[in-house]
């Protein structure tokens, strides 16, 4: 027993696996700091992805439990504006301790190409539905593809290096890049929309954007967006999700300012929508004196939803939201027609989900709205950067994201 606990607290595979971790989570941190370096992100990638195949399984453990820390920490900040500040470390070490059991499971079997198969398994893995560490994402930003194909051969030529085949290692990367250039070629039939479109840039604080006593304000600061848009002759105006926190579809007087704007300019905000009881964070057209309303498809687990058994749900909901319920949601995702424009909407989260991607068609352009303020400050909306980079090069769509608490940016593949 004490050799079993001396091997599991022994400081070098603890350092093995925190190396591996720092080299997986460089590239989103030299992001935050706006430092991109293709090449840089390419060495720390490949760097990653060998240590992940040779490392002993015990540090495999330790490399999951900082990723897990590294890339969600954050998630807790969310748990101060329900009052749960006690919750805040528990929840930094769950994350840790969670994904350092997923990292373990990858040496279950102790050869490299267990790894090579379980790591490929881990892109496809989400827990409760969350899906936001893909190993792909190491390469969004260096001279690889981040297809699943180019990780599988990637890591084929690490296992090859590995076994000590320097020129086979070398003549796979070298075919990976000119695979990557290939799929990474630019598509010429893909072009921004025609529309002329602003997209509001707001930075309301999370702990003010919900007190009734700022929503006068917060109203006049949305609408000074829409005037401003008129003035400089936009097409269409984006804000955020929940731009609007109320439920807009039952304050007409605000819902009819919005129409009798939208004969000026159309709008695009988000806003949360009441019926039957049932709540839904949904995103609002108003085009023409007229609206159309499309509610969230993918909810955030633990946020917007308990993804557990009914009784355990109600629990969780009681004790620590108040008795709040979940959000409802809407069965697929919705197209906006804009100027005989489509664009597919979708609010935050359900943006890094492939069900918001099903079904495109001729859809070429996404709306995205956020409200990245929960997190704030972090590196959540580097994270989000890099994951709808990662669908708009595997789908081939130009993305508009507007977020409130973090910087706006049109995203190409």
């Amino acid at each position: 027993m004490f050799l079993l606990k001396r091997d599991y607290f022994n400081k070098t595979f603890i350092i093995k696996g925190l190396c591996t971790a720092l080299l997986f989570s460089a590239f989103l941190y030299l992001a935050y700091f706006d430092f991109e370096v293709k090449i840089i992100n390419t060495i720390t990638g490949l760097l990653a992805l060998y240590f992940l195949l040779t490392i002993p399984r015990i540090s495999l453990f330790y490399a999951g439990f900082f990723i897990g820390i590294l890339w969600f920490y954050w998630v807790s900040f969310s748990f101060v504006y329900y009052e749960l500040y006690y919750l805040m470390p528990i929840i930094v070490l769950g994350m840790g301790v969670a994904y350092g059991v997923i990292f373990l499971l990858l040496g279950l079997v102790n050869h490299p190409l267990f790894r090579v198969f379980s790591i490929m398994l881990l892109s496809y893995f989400e827990p409760f539905g969350f899906n936001w560490l893909k190993p792909e994402l190491l390469f969004v930003q260096s001279y690889f593809s981040t297809t699943k194909l180019v990780l599988l051969l990637l890591l084929i030529a690490t296992y090859s290096l590995y076994k000590g085949s320097r020129s086979i290692y070398a003549l796979l990367l070298t075919a990976i890049f000119f695979i990557s250039f290939y799929i990474q070629k630019p598509n010429e039939s893909l072009v921004k929309s025609d529309l002329n479109i602003a997209m509001s840039q707001l930075f309301v604080k999370q702990e003010e954007k919900w007190e009734h006593d700022n929503l006068s304000n917060i109203i006049k600061t949305n609408f000074s967006h829409i005037e401003q848009a008129i003035l400089e002759g936009k097409d269409l105006v984006i804000l955020p999700e929940t731009a609007f926190p109320m439920l807009l579809n039952l304050d007409q007087l605000v819902l009819n300012m919005l129409l009798e704007k939208s004969k000026e300019i159309t709008i695009v905000t988000g806003a949360l929508y009441k019926e039957n009881g049932n709540y839904n964070n949904s995103t609002y057209l108003f085009q023409n004196g007229d609206y159309q309303v499309a509610h969230k498809v993918v909810l955030v687990p633990f946020g917007e939803s308990v993804p557990l058994p009914e009784k355990i749900k109600n629990f969780i909901n009681d004790v620590f939201y108040d008795g709040a319920k979940d959000y409802s949601k809407a069965n697929e995702p919705t197209d906006f027609v804009i100027d005989s424009e489509r664009f597919r909407n979708a609010i935050c989260y359900e943006a890094t989900s492939s069900e918001i991607y099903k079904n495109l068609g001729n859809t070429k352009y996404l709306i995205v709205t956020s409200n990245n303020a929960w997190f704030s400050p972090s590196i959540e909306p580097i994270l989000q950067k890099m994951l709808l980079r990662y669908f708009a090069k595997k789908h081939h769509v130009i993305i508009y994201h507007v977020a409130n608490g973090s910087s706006n940016a049109i995203i190409r593949p």
